[in-house]
């Protein structure tokens, strides 16, 4: 698969399928955006119409922050055309690759994915962009699951350079590493994770979410103070570093005797740590200063390591007008 040439359809019209197109039309491919649903030729005009007035209205925003220029934003738009279900041979038996994008009905996508199957070729690669179901629930509805995977993208997905990609038990090694070269080509950040609820990102961000309210239920903060410790703190630690690399930065045994302390307090397992962080304390893998945690630094320049990392920091503070400059007068 020629990734320069490779034709993208997406099947879906809203909110996630228009962004993946724009994504893929600003990286130079041609897009088919598709809907598949069985509609009144009057409705699917009106929600092709939407689709394209949803593009171009991003286009616009995007040219307004600096980030293209309007001439750039025409071309990229000129990439992506608009088809209904009477269309849906000619916009998927030249597709190399399908993003499926439809609601979050299981028996919607069985639909679907039917269609797709039946109009495409042997080679394409099938994905599709679910946030709820598992590869391999899906791949079950797919012929030739080999090619199968889900792609979970972040909304805004023409923003947000991260994509979970999620293989089935029984996706093709060689698909999958034909998906991560595309998505890498076009900007993206792929990340490979296990068949699991929640994938990685809203696994996480469940709990952390689910806290902060609970904060707000508890009494222990107004919503206005938790969101500017969120974005001030929370948020800025880990712009930089990722949770399991912070952990080593600070120490495992930090985070085990914290988490056992809130267990504690607060009558709540949900705070205790879990196995791998008992099982490192007890085989002294704490972070950097045993060498040693969920990452290996024996190897590396250590000070450089912290050095770099606290460059990112201040570049970051600086960017976002929160480095209070130091004050040199005397007293």
């Amino acid at each position: 698969m020629d990734d320069s040439k490779t034709i993208i359809t997406v099947v879906g019209a809203g909110r996630m399928g228009t962004g993946i197109a724009q994504v893929f039309a600003s990286a130079g491919h041609n897009v088919r955006l598709l809907d598949l649903k069985k509609r009144s030729p009057g409705e699917s005009r009106q929600v092709l119409l939407k689709a394209r007035e949803q593009i171009e209205a991003t286009l616009s925003l995007l040219t307004s922050l600096g980030v293209t220029d309007e001439v750039t934003a025409q071309v990229i738009a000129a990439r992506v055309t608009y088809h209904g279900r009477s269309q849906a041979k000619e916009s998927l038996e030249e597709a190399g690759v399908v993003f499926e994008a439809v609601p979050e009905i299981l028996e919607a996508k069985e639909e679907v994915f039917a269609e797709i199957c039946r109009l495409v070729s042997g080679e394409t690669i099938i994905a599709s962009t679910t946030s709820t179901f598992l590869a391999d629930t899906l791949a079950s509805f797919i012929k030739g699951a080999e090619r199968f995977m889900n792609t979970h993208w972040l909304n805004p997905a023409y923003l947000i350079p991260l994509v979970e990609v999620s293989p089935a038990h029984g996706t093709s090694p060689a698909m999958l590493e034909k998906m991560i070269k595309l998505l890498e080509s076009i900007g993206k950040v792929p990340v490979k994770c296990a068949p699991s609820p929640g994938f990685i990102v809203p696994r996480i961000q469940a709990l952390a979410m689910n806290e902060a309210a609970r904060l707000v239920d508890e009494g222990v903060a107004e919503p206005e103070d938790i969101d500017k410790a969120c974005r001030v703190g929370f948020g800025l630690r880990f712009a930089v570093l990722g949770l399991l690399e912070f952990i080593d930065w600070g120490g495992g045994d930090t985070l085990y005797y914290a988490g056992n302390y809130l267990a504690k307090a607060l009558n709540s397992e949900r705070f205790a740590p879990p196995t791998i962080i008992t099982e490192n304390m007890e085989k002294g893998k704490i972070g950097l200063k045993t060498g040693h945690g969920f990452y290996n630094y024996r190897d590396r320049d250590v000070s450089e390591y912290q050095r770099e990392t606290l460059r990112k920091f201040v570049d970051l503070l600086k960017h976002l007008g929160l480095l209070a400059p130091p004050h040199g007068g005397r007293d």
